[in-house]
């Protein structure tokens, strides 16, 4: 019998006699026909008999097929939750050479290969053909022992016994791996008593200064590689100078890789305290050998404290593209340690540090055991434990807990990701409870979500995989979950258990191209990094402001001497000065708000603040055009030191921005609070402000769809702020030139400076002095000086006629009666006579036009009693949007991009966007 070796080595046996074997393809359609049903494929020699005698071998094998074309027969077999493919016999023509010697011995090529592909030659075996159980136990041992997981204890000659697992030395001989060179090995003294799980294995490592590589002998298919990193001096090599290049056979995992550098950005966006790191790769090896290769810096060293490579089922990825493994979350539950996923050894990290709240959702667990729902759903894709946890809107903390909750994961550039979510119905035990729609960077990824229904019941197991692009200058994926207000079901809430995120290959790279950038080193990394899918026109709200508040502060002027009210009281604390007002943001806001700009970064950004660049101008300031991050262009607000409203504007904006995150609202990027000046960085709104596209400039007009889609975001956001929490908030300041349009004409509510906390539970309203722009102010809250919810729907009902009509909300020019928008669009009937011309141009819905003014006039009532709330407004806007799709049935119009509706409409218009 052949020892243990035999993987390596191969073993020949002698045989008595020449023999001549071939297979006709008339037995290969009968074992084609038996489909497996037998236990064994006994395959005989057909080919000329000496001394009356047939040879035969017995294969034990569980699946297999017949490529008549190639005449090879290909033996399936089931290892590790995997099939291989053994390629028992490769026939030169319809038989074996002819050649042998009487004595020779027979040779039976053994390849073990993946299921779609022929690969290298593994082993040679010779063998007598009556041995058949020798011949079966080769085969098995070889397999096995190419296909089991490897834990390697780097830069040791012991093997050590840590999570359950036993992890060899690299030095120790004899293994299924070579070193092409040993570099030198490395232990620390002392290690921290902070790495519970891995501390004695990362007292060693392993160090090259030249190129080398870990050489492995493996069975092909797909596996997971993780590297461990533990930084520590290692004698003459400092690890904070380490850097080097890593490739699995020739496919580059990592560029310029410094481990403390990028310990320090985990660190920084997940605002924690790590100390090592492991980085998790998984790649199709089409190959009998995994070369995973260091290349060094000039000057400078690779190391590595341990390794993994572990065989995964080819289901687990949908493609055989290189991946990264960027983030694991257990949502909703605590940590899962890799010893807790027997699978494949996963550690699933909690997701609290990258929720944009924490108080967005509320955790849940099961209350009974959760099975998986299918039998391509098995603990290869999550262990049970991922199942048993998740969240859920029900934390009435946040604003607007029924919109949605957002996570943002910091991302390379330039690559495509793969997003897999978990998902089990911990709560109900019926369809239409819980219905959502999820969206990835702003885009609905899946809409009427029913984990009931997808997964098949209550506590099953069931998960989804999305793949979204990142362009060159945005490093952030954006996911968010959210209610499906269109869902005929009862639900208003969304639910998750886990999530991944794979980074694909692209072009036989996954490394990014830039080293991370220590946080000692750049500001920048100090908090967590922006989203750069960025937009803008925030300034143009602020500078249409600035227009706007000589008149209106005129205007209410007069009233309030007509009504004899006296004015409020000036607040002490007004008067706070910038350095104040700072340091009060920093010490309770800025952990929330986002990343930190360092006063070097704002200035380069603006060209150390040229005017050429203000693009807005206000009570709180300028507002700059800039550039961040090569080349991404935001908005940057800089409050004016010596302006109190500046001040006051500044302060209740980042109070707001501190507590919302809504896909209909602007959001803010970061600040800066250095050198007693407090500027604030907003997205960039490509298409920017709603008015710009129906009154002057020269923005090109809006469909009718369009202008649907934009009120319903609008509404969706203005909802959003009012609904959500205990005493929700009101904007105070809706306006045409407070609704900005991204890049896909998706609207967000900007600018809340203005903007107050509702009344308390006990209070019907919030008594304050009269803010607001002038045209669009309630005149129940002007005569009262009463702010409720409702005063922002009689200025958004001016929105709506502003959408319809198209002209300005006051116009001086015109003749008396015709002045203010409001007052003369209610007089006009039929409302045909005050449609934008360019929409009957284009042609519309008269009757979608009729139901929106009805629900503009509802907007408008003098008494706030008698408005609908915002949440109605919705309902019946996207009841308008149904209204015009039935008139235009195919959906001729085209350029439609605004709104959750997006996507359906392109569906009907069989468009792309």
């Amino acid at each position: 019998m052949c020892d243990s070796r035999l993987e390596k080595t191969g073993c020949a046996i002698p045989v008595s006699r020449d023999v001549q074997f071939s297979i006709g393809e008339d037995q290969m359609r009968d074992f084609c026909r038996s489909e497996c049903s037998i236990p064994e494929i006994r395959m005989y020699d057909s080919g000329r008999q000496r001394d009356g005698r047939g040879y035969s071998v017995t294969f034990l094998m569980a699946d297999w097929q017949y490529s008549s074309a190639k005449r090879q027969c290909n033996v399936l077999l089931p290892v590790f939750h995997r099939k291989l493919e053994l390629l028992a016999f490769h026939a030169k023509g319809s038989q074996f050479a002819e050649s042998i010697s009487q004595r020779g011995p027979l040779h039976f090529q053994l390849r073990i290969c993946s299921k779609t592909t022929m690969m290298n030659t593994v082993q040679f075996l010779s063998l007598n053909g009556r041995d058949e159980q020798q011949l079966s136990g080769l085969i098995d041992s070889s397999v096995e022992a190419l296909s089991k997981p490897l834990f390697i204890n780097c830069g040791s000659n012991s093997s050590i016994t840590v999570d359950g697992r036993r992890w060899t030395g690299d030095s120790i001989p004899g293994q299924n791996f070579t070193l092409s060179s040993v570099g030198v090995a490395a232990a620390a003294s002392t290690i921290s008593e902070d790495l519970a799980i891995y501390g004695s294995l990362y007292q060693t490592a392993r160090i090259f200064n030249t190129s080398a590589s870990f050489n492995f002998a493996v069975v092909p298919g797909n596996y997971f590689i993780r590297l461990h990193y533990c930084p520590f001096n290692f004698g003459n090599f400092i690890a904070s100078g380490s850097s080097f290049d890593l490739l699995a056979n020739n496919l580059k995992l990592l560029s310029k890789f410094n481990a403390p550098g990028e310990i320090d950005w985990k660190n920084a966006i997940s605002n924690s305290s790590i100390s090592t790191l492991v980085r998790e790769f998984s790649l199709s090896v089409n190959l009998t050998e995994l070369r995973i290769e260091f290349i060094p810096e000039p000057g400078s060293f690779a190391f590595v404290n341990a390794l993994e490579v572990i065989p995964v089922v080819d289901k687990l990825f949908p493609s055989s593209s290189g991946m990264e493994t960027m983030y694991r979350l257990n949502v909703g539950g605590r940590e899962i340690e890799p010893s807790e996923d027997r699978a494949l050894w996963r550690n699933w990290n909690s997701d609290e540090h990258f929720m944009f709240s924490v108080n967005a959702a509320h955790s849940i667990s099961n209350t009974s055991s959760v099975t998986y729902s299918s039998v391509n759903d098995t603990d290869v894709f999550a262990p049970l434990l991922v199942y048993e946890t998740a969240r859920t809107m029900t934390d009435n903390q946040v604003v607007e807990r029924r919109f949605n909750v957002s996570r943002r994961f910091p991302v390379d550039p330039n690559f495509d990701y793969l997003i897999r979510l978990h998902f089990s119905e911990l709560v109900y035990d019926k369809p239409n409870q819980r219905i959502f729609r999820i969206y990835i960077n702003n885009k609905t990824a899946a809409e009427n979500f029913d984990v009931f229904v997808r997964a098949g019941g209550k506590n099953k197991a069931y998960h989804k995989d999305y793949v979204t692009a990142i362009s060159p200058k945005v490093d952030s994926l954006w996911l968010q979950l959210g209610p499906d207000s269109l869902a005929s079901g009862s639900g208003g809430d969304a639910l998750l258990n886990g999530v991944e995120i794979f980074k694909l290959s692209r072009n036989g790279i996954l490394a990014h191209s830039h080293q991370r950038i220590r946080a000692t080193q750049s500001s920048r990394v100090a908090q967590k990094p922006s989203q750069k899918t960025l937009w803008a026109a925030v300034a143009a709200a602020a500078f249409a402001f600035g227009l706007m508040v000589v008149g209106l502060s005129v205007y209410v002027g007069l009233l309030h001497r007509r009504n004899k009210t006296p004015p409020e009281k000036k607040n002490p604390e007004s008067k706070k000065n910038a350095v104040t007002m700072k340091t009060s943001f920093s010490s309770k806001n800025k952990n929330r708000v986002g990343r930190r700009f360092t006063m070097a970064d704002i200035k380069i950004a603006t060209r150390n603040f040229d005017e050429s660049l203000v693009i807005g101008t206000g009570g709180f300031g300028k507002v700059y055009r800039g550039e961040i991050d090569e080349g991404v262009t935001v908005a940057i607000k800089r409050a004016d030191k010596q302006s109190e409203q500046g001040v006051r504007e500044f302060e209740t904006e980042i109070e707001m921005l501190s507590k919302l995150r809504h896909r209909h609202l602007v959001s803010m990027i970061g600040f800066c609070d250095e050198q007693g000046e407090m500027v604030l960085v907003y997205e960039y709104m490509a298409n920017g402000t709603l008015r710009s596209h129906l009154v002057g400039g020269d923005r090109p007009s809006l469909t009718w769809r369009q202008r649907l889609g934009t009120c319903i975001g609008a509404a969706r956001g203005l909802h959003y702020l009012h609904t959500g929490s205990e005493r929700g908030i009101i904007h105070r300041d809706v306006k045409s030139t407070n609704i900005l349009l991204d890049e896909d004409f998706v609207a967000k509510v900007a600018d809340f400076g203005l903007s107050r906390d509702g009344p308390a539970v006990d209070q019907t309203h919030v008594s304050t002095a009269v803010k607001g722009s002038f045209g669009y102010l309630d005149p129940e809250y002007f005569r009262r000086l009463q702010l409720t919810e409702k005063s922002d729907l009689f200025s958004f009902g001016v929105v709506l006629l502003e959408v319809v009509c198209a002209r300005p909300v006051i116009d001086t020019t015109l003749p008396n009666g015709q002045i203010n928008l409001a007052e003369w669009a209610l007089r006009q009937r039929p409302v045909e006579r005050i449609v934008d011309p360019r929409l009957k141009e284009e042609g519309y819905s008269p009757e979608s036009v009729e139901k929106f003014v009805e629900i503009a006039e509802k907007c408008l009532a003098d008494e706030g009693k008698n408005r609908p709330t915002m949440g109605e407004v919705l309902w019946q806007l996207e009841n308008v949007l149904r209204l015009y799709e039935a008139h235009v049935q195919s959906g001729v119009e085209a350029n439609y991009c605004g709104g959750d509706w997006s996507r359906s409409l392109e569906e009907k218009s069989g468009r792309k966007r």
